[in-house]
């Protein structure tokens, strides 16, 4: 198991650090970029050598971040995984490394602790805000460049601060990247208000595949690889979807479910406040937070629907039995 560093902990050894290699999870979010990119950027004003890896492609919209990619420009002698929570999260274009990760920084609580060294605060919204205040301790400038970077992060994992992990210190986070230059109207219309034609196509295929469970407690999407590839959506637009069957009035448990190229599910759980989506995802190999979590699941879809519905049942009776003690 990791090591638990403190904050100091945490500054000595990125100081002492050289030829830095940044891992991001596949499947990269605006919180695993957002995060790395500003730490490749505080490391290089320090002096430092760094870049980025990730097992997909950085999605185009994320390329105001101007961070560099890893292509074997150097010999990594030190490695940060940021955002991973666990190791099989990585993907396989970073198995080189994925087994010798010196450090990690996040805050997901179901963090399997997979490096020797980890700072990890699971109350944080966002690994972003734990980059934010490595930053300030560590007294790196938050130039516009790097408040883009985490504003992204923060955003993004908050769904633009209206999911229930928000809490004041995010708000006081975000008010800083914006003082520090921060370009909050034209990446709110860039992450939050434009959708592709392809991600149009998708959610409407998502929707005539909805469908209804436990006295409609829960709803599920799916859509398979096929569907995708006919839509054209590309796969940042992809994450986005996840969110759509949580909105609807009544639902308390939101899953989507999204084949990959080879053949396996990816699932995405969403749920209101005290229904635990981590819980459901950890009994599934996955993990995540309390109200958005998941995993992956290999089988088709009817055997991959009717596993996360055991563990969705089971979550909504443990909530239904919780509340009958509660009265």
């Amino acid at each position: 198991m990791s090591e638990i560093l403190e904050l100091l902990s945490l500054i000595s050894r990125l100081l002492h650090a050289e030829n830095v290699l940044i891992l991001c999870h596949k499947n990269p979010d605006g919180d695993t970029v957002g995060s790395s990119a500003a730490l490749y950027h505080a490391l290089k004003s320090l002096g430092k050598n760094a870049a980025l890896l990730c097992s997909d492609p950085i999605p185009a919209r994320y390329s105001y971040m101007q961070a560099e990619l890893f292509t074997g420009q150097f010999e990594p002698g030190y490695i940060v995984a940021v955002d991973v929570a666990g190791i099989q999260l990585f993907g396989d274009g970073v198995r080189p490394y994925s087994d010798r990760v010196d450090l990690c920084i996040d805050h997901h609580g179901s963090n399997s602790g997979y490096a020797d060294a980890m700072y990890l605060d699971a109350s944080a919204a966002a690994t972003a805000e734990i980059i934010y205040q490595l930053l300030e301790a560590m007294q790196v400038t938050i130039t516009p460049v790097i408040a883009d970077c985490l504003y992204t992060g923060l955003s993004t994992d908050t769904g633009c601060f209206l999911f229930g992990n928000t809490t004041a210190h995010t708000h006081k986070v975000a008010a800083a990247l914006m003082e520090a230059g921060a370009r909050v109207e034209e990446l709110n219309a860039l992450l939050f208000e434009s959708k592709s034609k392809g991600r149009i196509a998708i959610e409407r295929t998502a929707l005539e595949n909805l469908e209804y469970y436990f006295d409609e407690q829960c709803a599920l999407i799916s859509m398979t690889r096929e569907q995708i590839a006919a839509s054209g959506v590309s796969v940042e637009d992809l994450e986005g979807v996840t969110g759509l069957p949580r909105k609807i009035e009544g639902v308390r448990v939101g899953v989507t479910l999204r084949q990959n190229p080879s053949g396996s599910y990816k699932v995405s759980i969403r749920t209101v406040k005290g229904v635990d989506a981590c819980s459901i995802a950890k009994r599934l190999g996955g993990g995540g937070h309390e109200q958005a979590a998941g995993c992956e699941l290999e089988g088709n879809l009817e055997n991959a629907k009717a596993a996360v519905l055991a563990e969705v049942e089971k979550e909504l009776a443990r909530c239904a039995e919780s509340a009958g003690e509660d009265e």
